[in-house]
């Protein structure tokens, strides 16, 4: 028999301090962000740091009119759907018009400086803004004490910047990966959902409303109130949703009109303004804006409210939303640029959002992220770096300066269309439908998420479908898939005998490939499952197993518990007459094992590279065992 010249490394297991550290450098450092000037002279090195975590300082230098000449466009034409989503999500949040316009301005120059995406384009999102009004609603009133409720935006704001900045500097932005797909997708769906919904009091010209957000609620309030409808809102509201619909879906059908869509909420809120001042709308029933003053952004630092019987609740509002925000914005951000095969470093966005937020609630701003909408645009338009963000800030600034008064005569009514425009595209049927065919339970998560948001809660949906999320990861864990396997015909490969029905089995060897991390939640488990694999086998083949062969080439990593059921799996076995073989552990298993004496245990030999190198062994063991039975039968039947 060949065998190899290699074997089984058991060198010394490694000291705690370099397994952790190790560890810790792979879970906060994955891209090892350092490693292109790890060797450069200190100078060299101080200023690719800056660089680093500065960006603009990175790509600054570079910089020519020829690619000012594509920011200018996208930076001007993302300005004229800021200024109408602006107001529209102010309005959402129950805040002045006016903040929505104040948290264009300051934000987008403060992610120039720090943000790594140069596709993303700042400002105001719906599903927050709706968010922050639910929850800081519950503890003071946006009509009964709107100075109140505004500090305590600001303070919420103030603290969104805060926990992302933590979140951004120690390395968690893995936090965001627990938000799944399907979550993100149901969680939008149903917000959508219930944003369209509170639009019905500015679509029909209503006074009086509900302020519970859940579908059935709203229904009854309009049911309640359906006397105030006014007929004359309602149809300017469904001709301003037509038309801002049709242009949606010109851009869709011809991606090079994608100006039309883009203009088309500046267009409304200018015809809306037209007809308000020169129709006397407000005469007919049509509700506007109101007072919009000029001027840029006051500050508003000495407002935060910390006072104890709030700060429970801002905190919580800060660091829910700013999770919801760092999600929409990173996963914005890295779509967009693997369309463009760029690079994003989410712990970066989520240290510019966290700068954003912070010296936003300094200046009279409120939550700020990387909306889709505008970034489709700004992409659309042909951004080419952040400096796109800096035209949308000054041309809001001279829009604060000269021209805010102009918009205050904006129907709420248009603000309502313009809302439910941009909600209806966020619920994405074709998704859904797709996470229907190919995982039920990724469908179930999803509509966890929709429906609980619908109809009860934003807080509600998105708890039960993360839970849900967890349970299904958590089952992932305690019941990992053993597989057996088996050889494929005239070749040397071993594969999955379920996926692989062609593969032949070998008499006497029992092959199981573990492939997950084995730990106190899965280890009686798989135990269980192993001497069930053994006791199947017998019974299928007639023959009695003599071998046991486990590839742990996909176990990452085991536990004291997990070392325990080995020791235990040894011991059955041994009365079983069954030995136990190790194939091809990773350093981290095989150093536990060293370290809790398993290896002297089982014996070094019983420990292989490769699964053919394994079986070719317990051939071996078995012809000579088989022959020294033979010898001694015959020896006895001489004797005999």
């Amino acid at each position: 028999m060949a065998y190899s010249s290699h074997t089984v490394n058991f060198a010394a297991p490694r000291r705690f301090i370099s397994t952790f550290k190790k560890d810790c450098k792979e879970t906060f450092f994955p891209d090892d962000p350092f490693r292109k000037f790890r060797h450069d002279k200190p100078l060299q090195k101080f200023t690719k740091t800056v660089q680093y975590f500065v960006p603009i300082f990175e790509w600054l230098p570079r910089y020519d009119f020829r690619l000012l000449r594509y920011d200018l466009l996208a930076g001007i034409t993302i300005t004229t759907l800021a200024i109408p989503q602006g107001i529209s999500y102010a309005k959402l949040a129950d805040l002045p018009p006016i903040i929505g316009l104040y948290s264009s301005f300051v934000p987008p120059f403060i992610y120039a400086l720090f943000g790594s995406s140069k596709n993303l384009a700042v400002g105001t999102v719906a599903a927050c803004s709706l968010l922050i009004h639910e929850t800081i609603g519950a503890v003071a009133s946006s009509k009964d004490d709107p100075t109140l409720y505004l500090h305590l935006i600001y303070t919420t704001t103030f603290f969104t910047g805060i926990f992302q900045i933590a979140l951004g500097f120690s390395r968690l932005g893995i936090l965001v990966d627990f938000l799944s797909h399907s979550t993100i997708t149901g969680f939008m769906g149903g917000t959508a959902i219930i944003i369209c919904l509170q639009q019905l009091k500015g679509l029909l010209g209503l006074k009086h409303f509900t302020t519970e957000t859940d579908v059935v609620s709203v229904i009854k309030a309009v049911y309640r109130y359906k006397n105030e409808c006014k007929w004359q809102s309602a149809v300017a509201g469904l001709v301003f949703l037509c038309f801002l619909q049709t242009a949606r879906y010109v851009r869709q059908r011809k991606p090079k009109l994608f100006w039309v869509s883009a203009i088309s909420p500046m267009a409304v809120v200018v015809a809306g303004c037209l007809y308000a001042y020169f129709g006397k709308g407000e005469q007919h029933g049509i509700a506007i804006v109101g007072d919009l003053k000029k001027g840029l952004n006051p500050v508003s630092i000495h407002y935060l409210n910390f006072d104890t019987r709030y700060l429970p609740v801002t905190i919580r509002a800060g660091i829910v939303t700013g999770l919801i925000a760092m999600v929409e914005g990173i996963a914005i951000g890295r779509s967009f640029a693997i369309i463009k095969n760029e690079q994003v470093d989410g712990n970066k966005e989520i240290i510019a959002f966290g700068f954003m937020n912070i010296i936003g609630s300094f200046t009279s701003c409120y939550l700020t992220t990387g909306p889709f909408s505008k970034t489709a645009v700004n992409v659309s338009a042909g951004c080419k770096t952040p400096v796109s963000n800096v035209v949308q800030g000054i041309c809001m600034m001279l829009t604060l300066l000269f021209l805010a008064p102009v918009f205050s005569y904006t129907p709420l009514v248009a603000l309502a269309a313009i809302i439910m425009s941009a909600m209806l595209g966020l619920i994405n049927y074709e998704e859904m439908y797709h996470l229907y065919k190919v995982d039920k339970f990724d469908f179930l998560i999803c509509m966890a998420a929709f429906f609980g948001v619908s109809f009860k809660s934003m807080d509600v949906g998105l708890l039960l479908s993360v839970g849900l999320a967890l349970l299904r990861a958590l089952l992932y864990v305690a019941r990992p898939a053993p597989c057996k396997l088996g050889k494929l015909p005239d070749t040397s490969l071993f594969r999955d005998t379920e996926q692989y029905p062609e593969t032949t089995s070998l008499e006497g060897i029992l092959v199981l490939q573990l492939g997950s991390p084995i730990y106190f939640a899965n280890c009686t488990y798989i135990r269980e499952r192993i001497l069930r694999y053994i006791y199947e086998e017998n019974a299928a083949s007639g023959t009695e197993v003599e071998h046991l062969l486990l590839d742990l080439s996909g176990v990452s990593s085991i536990d004291m518990s997990g070392i325990e059921t080995f020791i235990e799996i040894g011991r059955v076995l041994k009365g079983k007459s069954i030995k136990l073989g190790i194939v091809n552990p990773r350093i981290e298993v095989l150093e536990k094992m060293t370290l809790a004496k398993f290896v002297d245990v089982l014996g070094r030999q019983a420990f292989h590279l490769s699964v053919e190198e394994a079986i070719n062994y317990c051939r071996f063991t078995l012809d000579r065992t088989r022959k020294s039975t033979a010898e001694s039968s015959s020896n006895n039947d001489d004797v005999a």
